[in-house]
């Protein structure tokens, strides 16, 4: 069953978001229920620590974690992986992770305005 919109209490109906990550072409897809609302550029595992696929959730955010982090790190249910600013922003768009998702620090913290923690993230080839 796919999700499409959630029902709020007054009557209305808000947007439910969920993220799709294919690591073929290193984009990261912000859906709103079946429409991509937005795509940003990412960096990968490297073939040696590869980034996992499967189906999993946002479980925190943490805002400024340091070092290789970048500005915001939003943890993913598959315990030591997450999605996450960068302080190498050449590294998008290449394989040089150690398997979590690498985004531009403006970009993670834009993508984090719209997926609360809950948040269903499908990693795909």
């Amino acid at each position: 069953m796919e999700e499409t919109e959630g029902w709020k209490g007054d009557g209305k109906f808000m947007p439910t978001y969920r993220i799709i990550v294919d690591l073929s072409d290193r984009k990261l897809h912000l859906l709103d229920g079946n429409r991509v609302v937005q795509s940003y550029p990412i960096g990968v595992g490297t073939m040696l620590t590869q980034t996992p696929v499967g189906e999993y959730t946002i479980i925190n955010k943490a805002p400024n974690p340091g070092g290789p982090f970048g500005v915001l790190w939003m943890g993913l249910s598959r315990p030591h992986y997450g999605i996450h600013g960068t302080n190498q922003p050449s590294s998008i768009g290449t394989m040089a992770s150690h398997g979590c998702i690498r985004m531009y620090n403006r970009d993670v913290l834009a993508l984090s305005r719209f997926v609360p923690i809950g948040t269903r993230v499908t990693i795909r080839q």
